[in-house]
Order: structure tokens, then C-alpha cells, then sequence
């Protein structure tokens, strides 16, 4: 019996000793003294409370490296506003104080604890006897990387103190012991101390346990004063002040990372316009997407001056990340970052880290050149709108018989808008304008046809300024080709009869054209100005 242990246990340990050599160590605070220790390559377990006191051996966990990453990652971000280090670093763990660390054993080894995805005792973070969690991985999906994280967080909760949340009736009627939390999709919500296998933003709570609907259990105060950790040091300053932090704007790209700590913690991000600017800015949380990623902070943004008025709010109701395309003149401006509530919870939980990018440019001074024409018999008439923050300098009408290959046809005095000429009646034409501004920016029109008497009108409408999308009308299926002001191919596509959505986000602010070919090789060519 005696060799027989000593064989088991050596082939324990070297089979254990292989999975640490291939287990990915992360560490998701390196420097904090607080520690939870996610053991995914198998544990003896001794000497504790757990199944009568015996001894019993725990087998790793039966996942990829891509698979233990992806759950390291999931826990680290609910972890993310505390001075508390998640890892998969056993050496991590033996460094740190023993009451101030705690092991969370993810294994497939469950048959001695029947009936749950998890299981630990409430407070045992502090206990300093090394008594462990579990998270059961059979029973998780099985090895379903998202149902494993939820379980560990909330096994993790258990541990520093936290019980069950519960959902109850306005009557104050339990409906449910885990509370399963609400919604769809992106910004659906669960209390990671409840059921939060199923939803997306699966938070930290203020809400009831079992013991009633009057019961409130504070998360974030019992995590930050009962374990001997609390939040991380503020990065950004909550102030729109000279203190603000400033992104380099120097590439006209930047990239910040930030985290949005407590309910009360904002991030100012400063900047400084020396002359008209179009900015692009996205502010995307940690993880977040429509698929049931496990997503913390849901993004508010607000957008000041310098004397600190309020200019506007950017609070999307469908998505937890924020993008805005706008145009700020020169001056002193303050984008604020925020955590808020959404449909189905309060701006409680709405705490973790997210990535702030953007890029900016000089504004277009021509902001739309509008073509339009008719024909009565012979006659072509053309005229036109221009929104310009310069004078214009010239004005030339151009002409095609292809739509691709332009040539002037005259010239008009800068204070018009409007040319008529007589052409062939039978004779099909395209044309677009061509305007010079005082400062030497040069834009182009759309692009119209007007068509033969003996011909069949093809059309297609649009919206010619764009920021997100291009929407094009078709009265036909149709192929498209977009190029930039240079004439460079960019990407093509195909529509329908009908409304058409291009996606644009991937396009840089600009002037572009886009090409249409009907089914009937209708061609018909249009200027897009993308902000």
C-alpha cells in the first residue's frame, strides 16, 4: 500500500509538473500583495474542511492554453478596479501572505461534491489555512470557457465574503435564488453573485440575497473593507482642469487604456484644437461583444469646452462601447469618461478597464458641393449648392460620355449657381463640378446623368456626406467600385434593388468616389466627402 501511494502520488506530481511547464503564467497585477490563485493544472488537496478532512487529488483541467487565457481574462477584468492580483502563477501565490490569498482549484475531479458548477466558503480569502474553491469544469458547459469564468468570479466572491443575489417581485416574492438578471445581447445584465452564465455584462452588485427582498448586499464595499485590499490608485484626473490628462496628438492617432474604478470615478482626457480638427474617438470596454463575453463597463462619454459647459452626451443605447465622428473647432476641450447604467442596471457595476483610440485631421473646409440638373429637349440645365468655410476661387463644370474620363466644359463666375447650354437631344451626358477654395482645397461634386431621349433613366441616390455608413437607393442590382481622390482602388461590392448599407468605418476621413455599374451596365459615378 505504502509503494503503491508513493507511485500514485509521483506520477500526481509529475503529471502535474508537465502541465505547469505548459500552462500559460499570467499575472494581472503583478505588483499588488492580495492574491487569487486560479490552479488549473491539479492539486493535492490536504488537510482542510473539505471532503470530511480526506486527502484527495484533483486532476488539471482539461482545456487549451487558448481556452485557460481567455477565463484568466474574463476573471482578471471583474477583478480589474482592485489591488488584488489574479494569476496562474503558482509562484505568485506562494509569495504572497497566507491571509491575504486564497487558491481556486479549476478541475474536472467533482464527484465528491455533487450537484454544483462550484463550491467555497464564504470569507475563507482571510482565513490563512490555505483552504481552497473549486470550480468544476464537467459540469461547466462541460469546459465551456465563458460558464467557467462566471463560476470562478462568483466562487471567488463567496470567498471574500459575499453571498447569493436573488431576484424578487415588486411584492417582494422570491423568484429567483440566483438571480439570472435581464436583457439580450450586448448590454444584457446579471450579477456575477447571482446567475451570470447567460449574459453579457455580468457585474458586481447592489441587490437582495435569499435572506429577503429588504437583504441589500453591497459588493464593492464588502470586497474593499473586509479583505484587506481595496480599489487601485485613480490613473486619470476626475477633473476638467489643467490637471487633465493630454494625448499626444502629434501622428494624429492616439491610444490610451483606462479604468474606470468606482461608480463615482470619471477619466478626463484633454485636448487641445490649434485650428479646425474632424476627430474620430472610440472608447471600447474590456472584452466587450455581442456574443456573452463577460464585459464590465459600460461607457458613457461627455464632451465640454474649455469653459466647462456641457456640449454633448454620447450614451448609445444598444452597445457598451462609444464612437463619435465630429468636428471641433479651435480651443480647449474635455472628453469625459464615464460608467452608466443601461436598460437593465444602474451605473453600480458599471466599473473596468477600456481603450480610448482616435485620430484626428484638418477639418474640410468644403463641406458639400450639391449637383443637380434637367434637361427640356435640347436644353441642359445644371445647378448646384456649395457649403464652404473659404471663399471659392473657381468653378468648373466638367463633362463625360462614359462617367470615368472628364474634360472641362466651362467655367463659371464664383457667384454662381447655375449653367444652361444646348446639346444634341438624343445625346446622353455626365457631369460634376469642380470648385477651387481661397486656401487652395480642391473638391468635386456628385456626379449626374443626364440622359438621351431615347434612353431608359437608371438612377441611384445616396447620402454624399458621410460619417459611419453610405446608404445608396437603387432602382437595380448593381456591382460598385469605391476609389480615393487619387483614383485608387479601395474595396468593391455588390447591391440590390432597393436600400443598401456600405459600411465606412474602416475608411479614413477624406474625399472619395464610388462607382455603380447596373445590370444594364448603367454607370453612374458619385463624390463622397467621409467626416
Amino acid at each position: 500500500m505504502k509503494n503503491f501511494t508513493k507511485i500514485v502520488c509521483f506520477a500526481i506530481v509529475t503529471f502535474m509538473s508537465l502541465a505547469v511547464n505548459a500552462l500559460p503564467k499570467l499575472s494581472s497585477y503583478p505588483s499588488a500583495t492580495a492574491t487569487i490563485f486560479l490552479d488549473f493544472d491539479g492539486h493535492l488537496v490536504s488537510g482542510t474542511l473539505w471532503n470530511g478532512g480526506s486527502t484527495f487529488a484533483c486532476a488539471p483541467a482539461p482545456l487549451t492554453d487558448d481556452q485557460i487565457t481567455a477565463i484568466f481574462n474574463s476573471v482578471s477584468e471583474d477583478f480589474r478596479p482592485f489591488n488584488v492580483n489574479i494569476t496562474t502563477d503558482s509562484v505568485m501565490f506562494s509569495r504572497a501572505p497566507i491571509t491575504q490569498r486564497i487558491r481556486m482549484i479549476v478541475t474536472p475531479t467533482s464527484s465528491w461534491r455533487t450537484g454544483v458548477g462550484g463550491v467555497s466558503y464564504i470569507g475563507s480569502f482571510t482565513w490563512g489555512d490555505d483552504t481552497p474553491g473549486f470550480i468544476f469544469t464537467d459540469r461547466l458547459g462541460p469546459n465551456n470557457e465563458k460558464f467557467i469564468a462566471e463560476c470562478c468570479s462568483h466562487e471567488i466572491g463567496h470567498t471574500l465574503g459575499l453571498s447569493h443575489q436573488s431576484k424578487y417581485d415588486n411584492n417582494c416574492s422570491l423568484v429567483e435564488v440566483y438571480n439570472t438578471g435581464d436583457g439580450t445581447g450586448e448590454t444584457s445584465w446579471a450579477p456575477i453573485m447571482g446567475n451570470s452564465y447567460n449574459r453579457n455584462m455580468t457585474v458586481w452588485n447592489n441587490g437582495p440575497t435569499p435572506s429577503g427582498c429588504g437583504n441589500l448586499q453591497d459588493n464593492l464595499g464588502i470586497i474593499t473593507s473586509a479583505n484587506g485590499f481595496t480599489y487601485k490608485a485613480d490613473d486619470y484626473s476626475d477633473e476638467t482642469n489643467e490637471n487633465a490628462f493630454t494625448p499626444n496628438l502629434s501622428s494624429g492617432t492616439f491610444s490610451n487604456t483606462g479604468i474606470i474604478s468606482t461608480s463615482t470615478d470619471k477619466d478626463v482626457f484633454k485636448f487641445n484644437i490649434s485650428n479646425p480638427t474632424s476627430i474620430r474617438l472610440n472608447a471600447t470596454p474590456y472584452l466587450a461583444a455581442t456574443s456573452f463575453s463577460g464585459s464590465d463597463l459600460d461607457i458613457k462619454i461627455y464632451l465640454f469646452d474649455g469653459a466647462q459647459n456641457l456640449l454633448r452626451t454620447f450614451d448609445p443605447i444598444e452597445t457598451m462601447s462609444v464612437s463619435i465622428d465630429t468636428t471641433l473647432g479651435q480651443g480647449t476641450y474635455y472628453f469625459v469618461v464615464d460608467g452608466t447604467g443601461n436598460s437593465f442596471t444602474s451605473n453600480y457595476g458599471s466599473i473596468g478597464s477600456y481603450t480610448l483610440t482616435g485620430n484626428i485631421a484638418a477639418a474640410l473646409a468644403i463641406h458639400e458641393i450639391k449637383l443637380n440638373g434637367t434637361k427640356n429637349h435640347n436644353q441642359h440645365s445644371l445647378n448646384w449648392n456649395i457649403i464652404s468655410d473659404e471663399p471659392i476661387k473657381s468653378q468648373i463644370i466638367e463633362y463625360s460620355d462614359n462617367g470615368e474620363n472628364f474634360q472641362p466644359l466651362a467655367s463659371a463666375e464664383t457667384d454662381k449657381r447655375n449653367y444652361s447650354y444646348s446639346i444634341l437631344e438624343r445625346t446622353t451626358r455626365y457631369y460634376r463640378l469642380k470648385i477651387t477654395s481661397s486656401i487652395g482645397e480642391i473638391g468635386y461634386s456628385n456626379i449626374i446623368v443626364i440622359r438621351g431621349s431615347n434612353l431608359n433613366t437608371k438612377s441611384f441616390e445616396m447620402n454624399n456626406m458621410v460619417n459611419s455608413q453610405l446608404t445608396i437607393t437603387a432602382t437595380e442590382t448593381f456591382q460598385y467600385k469605391l476609389f480615393d481622390a487619387n483614383g485608387r482602388y479601395i474595396q468593391t461590392g455588390k447591391g440590390n434593388a432597393g436600400m443598401n448599407n456600405i459600411n465606412m468605418w474602416n475608411v479614413s476621413n477624406g474625399i472619395y468616389y464610388i462607382q455603380m455599374i447596373g445590370m444594364n451596365n448603367n454607370i453612374q459615378t458619385e463624390r463622397i466627402v467621409k467626416q
